[in-house]
């Protein structure tokens, strides 16, 4: 009978170990939140947005179009209007939505209508999507501040808008530059900028 007990016993307190831990999961899912962005080619994007501190998950895809589910050669044309962008998952505890933003305006040029260097086409365009009131005045607080700031020769065209539906690319196009790094526009389009990141945004690196 002690037996039985102790083990009823010891069951209790690995199934309260259990309910604490799934507990806490749900917890912590709960405080995560996104923002959709798009600033040229979505595997720059990624890879920067990679290496930042606070930041759960990068999810390459589009959005802002009208047909449901693109394809990539079908938001390559043009046609379906949609542009290429990234979700990103973060922990507010760690990053904040400013702070992202900041990133946001760093390494790319929003500057320059639906296009991103070589890259050209409405699918490169610069834009936030924003989830509520609070994000969308903050991202228009943000792009004023860097107009009156004349950081930029040009006027910045970044189009901030109400979140719109966001369609996951298609796999190979997930964790790109890690998986083809080797890949001529890896090497010459991409890395670039992720160094220059690494060297000048070191405070918002993961360790």
């Amino acid at each position: 009978m002690k037996i039985i007990l102790a083990c009823l016993f010891h069951l209790s307190i690995l199934t309260n170990h259990q309910t604490k831990a799934i507990a806490m999961q749900k917890e912590q899912k709960s405080t995560l939140q996104t923002i959709v962005l798009g600033a040229g080619c979505f595997w720059c994007v990624e890879a920067v947005y990679e290496q930042v501190r606070g930041v759960v998950k990068v999810e390459s895809g589009y959005a802002g179009g009208e047909s449901i589910n693109p394809t990539y050669e079908e938001v390559c044309s043009g046609n379906s209007n949609h542009i290429e962008v990234c979700k990103i998952t973060y922990d507010p505890q760690y990053i904040s939505l400013h702070d992202l933003l900041l990133i946001f305006w760093e390494i790319h040029d929003p500057t320059t209508p639906n296009r991103q260097g070589n890259d050209i086409g409405t699918q490169y365009q610069s834009v936030i999507f924003c989830n509520n009131e609070t994000e969308l005045k903050l991202a228009r607080e943000m792009k004023t501040e860097r107009n009156a700031s004349k950081k930029f020769a040009n006027p910045i065209v970044t189009n901030i808008r109400e979140m719109a539906p966001f369609y996951k690319a298609e796999n190979y196009h997930q964790n790109y530059f890690n998986s083809n790094n080797s890949q001529p526009y890896c090497k010459f389009v991409i890395q670039p900028k992720l160094e220059k990141f690494k060297k000048t945004q070191t405070q918002f690196l993961k360790h």
